[in-house]
């Protein structure tokens, strides 16, 4: 049986709770942060969290959540896939892991979880909090049944005063909820050699590049329209594209050759996790293309502390975008599309601090980058503003530790 196989037959069996996983002792601290973005999020809370000596169990929903999990934490933490909210299955794995606290991410409400944590009296504190614009009607409708279902939940420390609102709407006590920031502005650049990466994609060092992050379907033929207006500016531009999912990455390939452009795949260059370049490799020395598909999942965040335009993609297809804070924390400010909606308030925040642009449409954004790739001066006004909007974010990891410091496990439940 192939690896992957094997792989998802072991994912099944802890959703279904068949196979329970490896924990820590007694008295953990348990995460749930459903896939790739919410693991990103409370990376620096783990990272607190084992200073402070606490042991760690981390659940995810999805594959590239638990693969996403693994590179960042390694062997530090245990983690494994959270059992579908059947009767039972989540109080088995509960009773199997016995944590003493429940740190629940962003919107992962499982009324079964939260049920049989308060039947085991376990503190559960909602980190992240949001609820988004797409699903809050869905929450509101429901308002009552969320009231009772939400009602084991100690606190919500929210990202935002919108979501602040919003719970407050589905009956939460306003004393329960705390506007206390994103989680996501504490997450630390990389600690990489950006000229290594550099010169995986460009040799001389001097092409500027433009990323493409995180794109969904029809995106990248957007973008690839725009290559060529792009190209004319700009006649040594390089382009890296980043699909949000892995699945996508053999479709993605083959819009680019429908459009009859060279690329090459991130996956055939010489570039490794350890910075390495291969001697071997036939790329050390000269790219082949101007386009690359990074065909790689991991690697994103790496690649925004080299890009010189980063573009955010869900934005120009009615997904409401991704995370932004990703790039700014590499210094880097952005260009969307009109759809920001899952990231209203910092979008918001960000424009008024000049280190975003958002789009009107596609042929609003081809010349919003054109502008840049023409006036070098204003690209790095807009990357300055984006390092200034960080650092004054800076405090939102604290707020979080001191409401979580009093329900932690002491070392005596350990």
């Amino acid at each position: 049986m192939k690896k992957s196989d094997l792989h998802q037959t072991a994912k099944w069996k802890q959703h279904l709770a068949l196979a329970l996983p490896k924990t820590c002792a007694e008295g953990c601290v348990w995460i749930h942060a459903c896939s790739v973005g919410e693991v990103n999020s409370i990376a620096p809370l783990v990272y607190w969290l084992l200073e402070e000596k606490q042991p760690i169990h981390l659940t995810v929903v999805t594959k590239t959540g638990m693969q996403h999990a693994q590179r960042l934490f390694d062997k530090q933490i245990y983690i494994s896939y959270l059992p579908w909210d059947l009767p039972g299955r989540i109080a088995k794995l509960i009773d199997h892991i016995h944590p003493q606290l429940l740190l629940l991410t962003e919107t992962e409400f499982w009324p079964g979880m939260l049920s049989a944590c308060k039947q085991r009296k376990i503190p559960i504190i909602g980190i992240n909090t949001r609820i988004s614009d797409r699903s809050f009607p869905r929450y509101e409708a429901t308002a009552r049944l969320w009231k009772h279902w939400l009602k084991p939940v100690q606190v919500f420390l929210a990202q935002s005063n919108i979501d602040a609102e919003r719970l407050a709407a589905l009956g939460i006590e306003k004393e329960r909820i705390q506007p206390v920031g994103n989680l996501k502005y504490a997450i630390k650049p990389p600690k990489v050699d950006t000229s290594q990466i550099r010169a995986t994609i460009d040799p001389s060092k001097q092409k500027p590049i433009i990323l493409v992050a995180s794109t969904h379907h029809n995106e990248e033929q957007q973008i690839l329209n725009m290559w060529t207006t792009w190209k004319q500016i700009q006649p040594d531009l390089i382009l890296l594209i980043v699909p949000r999912h892995p699945e996508r990455f053999n479709d993605v390939a083959g819009d680019i050759e429908s459009t009859g452009k060279p690329y090459c795949r991130w996956s055939e260059l010489s570039y490794t996790d350890k910075n390495e370049l291969h001697e071997e490799s036939p790329h050390k020395n000269s790219l082949p293309e101007d386009i690359i598909l990074v065909d790689a999942m991991g690697v994103l965040q790496q690649l925004y502390t080299i890009a010189d335009i980063a573009i955010i993609g869900g934005t120009l297809a009615a997904i409401g975008g991704h995370n932004p804070l990703e790039a700014a924390i590499c210094g880097r400010g952005i260009i969307t599309g009109p759809h920001i909606e899952n990231f209203r308030e910092v979008m918001h925040n960000m424009k008024t601090e000049h280190a975003a642009i958002v789009a009107n449409d596609a042929t609003d954004m081809e010349q919003a980058v054109l502008r840049l790739l023409q006036h070098p001066d204003e690209l790095r006004e807009l990357h300055a503003h984006a390092t200034h909007f960080i650092s004054k974010k800076n405090d939102v990891l604290k707020k979080v530790c001191q409401v979580i410091e009093p329900w932690l496990p002491t070392a005596s439940q350990h």
